[in-house]
């Protein structure tokens, strides 16, 4: 079986730019347009996906097969192209039988320019296969922008609810290009409206209550900082001791590279009373190439500096991936289940903009994982949100989930947040020590996100920040009171 893309080759049919012109046609289409003007940080990311078409158009095309009767006609073809003039002649009447059993379009052709002509000359010859390529490249043409129309029609429908998708997700999850290419390329699964109107419903869900988003943007934009010398700091006098290399020849060790002329080997040295080799001595002179003995021993020396004797913390570091654990109790459930989802829709808005990963984990009597930015993460997203809050509060199950995926590679400058009500009983030592070594050695920082008032002191003291927003009542008037 013949494939199209293999028919092109043999006709030479350009299928880039036929690929092109469809594109072209797609872009200019009135939806898109729409699109474009109602939603402008989308039309970036939308355009970053046209790559991708492409090369998914150019796969269509090359292991498209051709029909069998045009894979027939373009056999005989061929064939006849290989025969001489007497030998063509012959075979005439089987070309002509075969092009009308095939319902070729050059067959009425064919016949005319056979009754016209008695006899066919080597130029006749030529002619007749000219009309007859050109015949076969309008078919596989023609069926080159059949495939491509239908083509066309499925990825209109493709990108026609994606912009649906990513539209009613752009208040909620989009703060800038940034956010909005990851949208688009999170909005390629399969996802029925119903499904995405949950993200839909916590985003004015967190929109009523704007303390819980600046929460989350307060806890995105936090990070360890470095010591930092302030510029009106008095200085102090510091000493040090410091390692060099010996300048008295004591004992020799062996040979190194370097540019210590001094102790120059002698077939370095005679280099340079050769012309040719001249500069070559100096080139390895300057990048400390040349063979030199290497002394044994060291020398020590006091070195005095002057430092500042304040120090300002405003130096930040980056800022990695989240890890947050959601504890799922009973406790938790109503006001608290919808604040907590809430926040992670907030996080997952802050890590689509900042390029950062947010993992969840939910925890009670068992530890469930969802990567909400991940290619599935609204899927992952919908999923989590579909969930119950009951049963009860197992922290330690949490942490140790922590610490097991903050060993991989990838998440070694994650952040932990832990939101829940803390309404629990104390942390073995063994989770604790656990802890102050992700904190103290590998510098991970952990967040709480306290729910309530009542959470246990001693749990929460082994967090490096903690965010309290209490779900009581009285807050909760409080607030409403306050906007």
């Amino acid at each position: 079986m013949i494939t199209l893309d293999t028919l092109n080759v043999m006709l030479t049919i350009s299928e880039e730019a036929l690929i092109e012109d469809l594109i072209i046609a797609l872009l200019a289409s009135p939806q898109l347009a729409v699109f474009f003007e109602k939603f402008p940080k989308l039309k970036h990311a939308l355009t970053e996906d046209i790559p991708r078409w492409r090369e998914a158009l150019k796969k269509h095309l090359k292991e498209a097969e051709v029909p069998p009767e045009l894979a027939k006609e373009v056999l005989s073809f061929q064939q006849s192209q290989l025969l001489s003039t007497s030998q063509f002649t012959v075979q005439l009447p089987q070309i002509l039988t075969l092009l009308d059993e095939l319902r070729s379009p050059f067959a009425a052709q064919a016949r005319q320019m056979v009754a016209d002509n008695n006899v066919f000359t080597p130029a006749l010859q030529t002619l007749f296969l000219q009309r007859w390529r050109l015949s076969l490249i309008v078919q596989v043409t023609t069926y080159n922008q059949q495939l491509l129309e239908a083509e066309r029609e499925q990825l209109l429908s493709e990108v026609q609810e994606r912009m649906t998708l990513s539209g009613q997700l752009e208040p909620v999850l989009i703060e800038n290009e940034n956010a909005a290419g990851r949208l688009w390329d999170m909005s390629a699964g399969q996802l029925k409206r119903g499904d995405y109107q949950l993200i839909v419903k916590y985003g004015e869900f967190l929109d009523k209550q704007p303390e819980l988003k600046q929460l989350a943007e307060q806890l995105g934009r936090s990070r360890e900082a470095k010591a930092v010398p302030r510029k009106d700091s008095p200085m102090e006098t510091f000493r040090t001791l410091v390692r060099e290399p010996s300048t008295v020849p004591e004992q020799v060790d062996g040979l190194h590279q370097s540019d210590d002329i001094l102790r120059l080997l002698p077939p370095e040295l005679a280099t340079l009373g050769i012309t040719e080799l001249e500069y070559e001595f100096y080139r390895r002179l300057v990048e400390k190439q040349l063979l030199t003995y290497r002394l044994h021993g060291d020398a020590w020396r006091e070195k005095v500096t002057e430092r500042p004797v304040i120090h300002q913390q405003f130096d930040e570091q980056p800022r990695g991936p989240f890890i947050v654990c959601v504890d799922t109790s009973g406790s938790m459930g109503g006001f608290n289940e919808q604040c907590a989802k809430a926040f992670c829709v907030a996080l997952m808005r802050v890590a689509l903009a900042d390029n950062r990963r947010c993992f969840i984990m939910l925890f009670s009597s068992e530890v469930v994982s969802y990567e909400l930015t991940s290619e599935q993460g609204l899927e992952q997203a919908i999923r989590f949100l579909s969930q119950r809050f009951r049963g009860g509060t197992d922290l330690a199950s949490c942490f140790r989930a922590i610490a097991e995926r903050m060993r991989g590679g990838e998440w070694y400058d994650a952040d932990a947040v832990v939101i829940s009500d803390f309404i629990a009983q104390r942390l073995p030592d063994d989770v604790v020590n656990k802890v102050r070594e992700l904190q103290v050695i590998h510098q991970h920082r952990f967040h709480a996100v306290a729910m309530s008032v009542h959470g246990k002191p001693g749990i929460m003291r082994i967090f490096d920040h903690i965010w309290r927003f209490d779900t009581g009542m009285r807050s909760r008037l409080l607030r409403r009171w306050r906007r």
